[in-house]
């Protein structure tokens, strides 16, 4: 338990942008999950549409430090790796 002031009030905010932090976290993967889902389902589309969406999700959380910018950065590459394999499989 904090004793001073100061640490009273750091953990107020802690308490705060961690259940914030896990929010942005839990709404990424629900997010990257449509993404797996579309393509797996074969609407690439839809998988397009929702790509760009969180593409954009995980450009905001690098940038705010809620996942470090090359965690981001991978996450990126490898759903646009996994739709343009689908999608040449598909078309194979």
């Amino acid at each position: 338990m904090p004793n001073t002031k100061s640490a009273k009030k750091r953990l107020r905010q802690n308490v705060v942008r961690r259940a914030h932090n896990r929010a942005v976290k839990s709404s990424l993967r629900s997010s990257i999950r449509s993404v797996r889902e579309a393509v797996a389902a074969s609407d690439f589309e839809k998988a397009e549409e929702q790509f760009r969406a969180t593409v954009k999700k995980l450009d905001k959380a690098g940038a705010k430090r809620v996942l470090h910018p090359k965690t981001t950065s991978r996450l990126k590459s490898r759903l646009s790796h996994h739709i343009k394999t689908a999608k040449q499989k598909a078309s194979a």
